[in-house]
């Protein structure tokens, strides 16, 4: 009866080492196949088939069920770009460009780390006041007091510059699309940047408020961009107070034809009445 038990124990062991076998290189089979797939490659002499025994596509563009999640995330990962210039929009009380003391971080506070504020001192030149921390993550240091153009390849600065002109005397809201190009020790680094512009307390346009942000792995500091693409918007011009919108003046229609000339409305004091006698008079 041992033995019987055992032979049976051994029977089924074998079976199961067996199904785990085939588990195991259908596995490995599936990942290389799903790996080639990404790549852009057909499957070497593999025909895949559902349970049903219909072939199935071997390719993310013959199945369209198959939605790719890359295309969404570079709106994500920019996303604190839209929320500085949501807030700015905000901001603009019937269209006139924001004050500087107008800011309150309270209301980026999700996006803090990647604003920031500059002051123009001069032609094509604006610099920090205030910074967030992935601007110093970018640079390795502390860059309020730098200069914007500090971020920049010596090759872009010269168009930076004239941006920054384009932004405080139109006035006009830039968009740039950056990118840091890969070398022996640093990644390939994409990065976008928006520039509002702001009045001082004095009521002139010399402050920016700004939004950069670069996706990917930041490598050894400090990094510093090229322009790729650069999108200038100028503003909308203001609509002017009630107060200064003339009053309409009513002007009289012209006679036409025959007809008479409209007499306007003149008050007079009111004649005197005197009695009349006549036939009905009693």
């Amino acid at each position: 009866m041992l033995a019987l038990l055992t032979v049976l124990l051994t029977i089924c062991l074998g079976f199961f080492r067996k199904k785990r076998r085939s588990w195991h290189f259908n596995t490995l089979l599936s990942m290389e196949w799903r790996t080639r797939i990404s790549a852009g490659a057909e499957p070497n002499g593999l025909l895949v088939t559902s349970k049903r025994g219909s072939p199935m596509p071997t390719t993310r563009q013959q199945d369209r069920r198959v939605v790719n999640m890359t295309q969404f995330a570079g709106g994500h990962q920019f996303h604190p770009l839209r929320e500085v210039e949501a807030y700015w929009l905000a901001l603009r009380d019937g269209g006139v460009v924001p004050r500087r003391s107008d800011i309150d971080p309270r209301g980026i506070e999700q996006a803090l780390e990647f604003a920031f504020v500059a002051e123009r001192v001069g032609p094509g030149l604006a610099r920090l006041r205030i910074a967030g921390s992935h601007l110093t993550d970018l640079l390795g240091m502390e860059v309020c007091g730098m200069p914007l153009t500090a971020f920049f390849e010596s090759g872009s600065r010269r168009p930076v510059g004239q941006t920054l002109d384009t932004v405080f005397s139109t006035p006009a809201v830039a968009k740039l699309t950056l990118i840091s190009e890969k070398d022996v020790r640093k990644p390939k680094l994409d990065a976008r940047m928006i520039l509002l512009p702001l009045k001082s307390d004095a009521g002139d346009i010399s402050r920016v408020l700004g939004c950069i942000v670069a996706v990917g792995d930041i490598g050894p500091d400090p990094r510093r961009f090229e322009i790729l693409d650069t999108e200038v918007s100028p503003l909308a011009t203001p609509a002017k107070p009630a107060s200064e919108i003339p009053y309409p003046v009513e002007k009289r229609a012209p006679a036409y034809g025959m007809a008479e000339e409209q007499a306007g409305f003149e008050s007079t004091s009111a004649p005197h009445l005197r009695l009349v006698r006549g036939q009905y008079a009693k």
